[in-house]
């Protein structure tokens, strides 16, 4: 670190900002600093040499001059400051360090590394890095919808409403948009639930998805994503000490937003173990086996479901639904109804329920008390559309008093921001038979849906090729969580890697073939089992590459540690 040096001078030949007669000004770094009274050498039981003189950098302007010609006392700065940082890793947050995330974690570091190594001419087995770690459909080659961004065009630049290009009904929610947003701008604060018009679209649109039941817009907030809904549910949720400290009941494997949220809020994690045998179904004796354990050492107050899942991509049904509730109304727990992949369904026979609809179809027993969240995102289904973290959330049932401070807990962040509030209304209220955008708006999402139907078929196929990898079939999401058989040598080997088995596995196989790939141990899973996560994104020609690529990579890796 560059020296800082100072120089003391008298306060009569430097203009002091306070104007205090008894100030001394300091020139640090070519800077004028004021010393305050307490650092003064005349106060009493601090002497001349105390490190509060030293202040700040050198300028930009005297940087480049030596100590001599500014005629600077040599008295460096410690690199830390006299004191040390005041934020170090021993006084920060002790919660935060135990947040893990491994959809972004080491794997995906080293994947990063790789691509600037493959741009600086370092020679690799492989000519490209194939991303499969995460649900970002347009990083993969999605194409967005067309009348989504005609609209956002327009109302980010309104200019556009004057195009002829655009069809009416674009322009038509453009201004409706707009005229709903303060001075007919994106760029203003919405109100902190938000944009009146789309709480309004997002209420009409799940009555349409359940049936006709109703659904009040005060009911409706609109969300930084689905993941920011989540956490708010959470900061409400979360309370007591020790024994009587928050549990969450969440599924394993589960997504890593879950356990992040609660090692940071500092809340009690309860793992409910879905069943690989039976597709990943939900088990209701697993559940009253979790809870029952979790009540020696917490209080269990809220059941997460992810439906359908990541990352194992079932889609649960009517029945287990309806179980799911009954369990939530006899223990007395709040559900969180994860729904961002709704319409993501592939598999012959499965069909998206969501848990409102079947809530309310089970009666006033149920739905008149149990409290229930669910969450819904633009990021996923066939928009994509992960940039501009768009959500939202309903509330069932919820106490009014707790309604009223998540209304002000929601009013501290003022408002999500107010371009994926928009493309969320237009998700909700897509183009209508006999508008003009219609047809190529079924026509496009049909397409991408259709596509990711045949990647999942694909995906299953071919894994399940591969002796040693078992993968069940992708009935929705995004994703496959295929168990890998592993053997001795190669958990011994990882062992003496400090890694978990399959991360060793998946970091061999990054640094092999160019895949990323996430362990199975980023999303836990039962004792003596390894996975790994893949996302059916990528284009069918890559794809194609990338489960190739694997199934050669295991056979390859089993050989070698047989």
């Amino acid at each position: 670190m560059a020296a800082t040096w100072i120089q003391r001078i008298p306060s009569r030949n430097v203009r002091l900002l306070t104007g205090g007669r008894n100030d001394t000004a300091f020139v640090c770094g070519g800077v004028q600093q004021q010393q305050h009274p307490a650092a003064h050498p005349s106060t009493p039981g601090v002497h001349s040499s105390s490190p509060l003189h030293r202040f700040t950098a050198p300028s930009r302007a005297h940087s480049g001059l030596s100590a001599s010609r500014l005629g600077y006392a040599k008295e460096k700065m410690s690199e830390n400051g006299p004191w040390g940082k005041v934020l170090t890793i021993d006084t920060m947050n002790p919660t935060v360090k135990k947040v893990e995330y491994a959809v972004r974690g080491p794997i995906v570091q080293r994947a990063v590394q790789i691509e600037k190594e493959l741009r600086e001419g370092v020679k690799k087995p492989f000519a490209e890095v194939i991303k499969a770690n995460i649900g970002d459909a347009h990083a993969m080659g999605q194409q967005p919808i067309t009348f989504f961004r005609q609209v956002l065009a327009m109302c980010s630049y309104p200019e556009l409403l004057n195009d002829s290009s655009f069809p009416e009904d674009a322009k038509h929610r453009a201004r409706r948009i707009l005229q709903s947003c303060g001075g007919s701008s994106l760029g203003a604060y919405s109100a902190s639930q938000g944009i009146d018009c789309v709480l309004q679209d997002v209420a009409r649109y799940i009555e349409r998805r359940d049936g006709g039941i109703p659904c009040n817009p005060e009911n409706v907030y609109l969300t930084t994503g689905a993941s920011d809904g989540i956490m708010t549910m959470l900061k409400l949720l979360v309370c007591g000490e020790d024994e009587g400290r928050t549990g969450v009941m969440i599924s394993i494997p589960q997504y890593p937003l879950y356990s992040a949220a609660l090692a940071e809020l500092g809340a009690v994690q309860i793992n409910y173990y879905l069943n690989e045998d039976k597709c990943w179904s939900m088990d209701l004796s697993e559940l009253k086996r979790s809870l029952k354990e979790a009540r020696r050492h917490c209080n269990p107050r809220a059941l997460c479901i992810i439906n359908p899942g990541n990352p194992t991509g079932q889609v649960q049904s009517r029945d287990c639904i309806e179980d799911v509730i009954r369990f939530a109304a006899k223990e007395r727990l709040l559900l969180m109804a994860d729904e961002v992949y709704q319409d993501n369904v592939y598999a012959e026979g499965c069909e998206f329920h969501s848990f409102k609809k079947v809530l309310f179809e089970m009666g006033p027993e149920y739905s008149d008390s149990v409290e229930l969240v669910s969450f819904h995102s633009t990021s996923k289904c066939y928009m994509g559309e992960c940039g501009f973290r768009g959500g939202y959330m309903e509330i069932i049932n919820m106490d009014p008093e707790v309604k009223a401070q998540l209304n002000k807990l929601v009013s501290v962040r003022l408002c999500p921001p107010v371009p994926g509030q928009a493309l969320m209304g237009l998700v909700v209220n897509p183009p209508q038979p006999g508008e003009p955008s219609y047809i190529n708006f079924i026509k496009e999402r049909s397409a991408t849906l259709s596509a990711l139907a045949e990647k999942a078929r694909l995906t299953e196929e071919i894994l399940n090729t591969v002796p040693g990898i078992s993968c069940n079939p992708v009935q929705g999401a995004m994703y496959s969580f295929p168990s890998i058989s592993l053997s001795k040598a190669a958990i011994e080997e990882a062992a003496e890697n400090d890694q978990a088995p399959d991360m060793f596995y998946c970091m061999r196989l990054l640094e092999e073939t160019g895949i990323c790939l996430v362990p199975g141990s980023g999303f836990g899973q039962k004792d003596g089992t390894y996975h790994f996560r893949m996302t059916i994104l990528p284009p069918m020609d890559k794809l194609k590459v990338l489960l190739t690529k694997v199934k050669e990579f295991h056979q390859r890796f089993t050989n070698q540690y047989s």
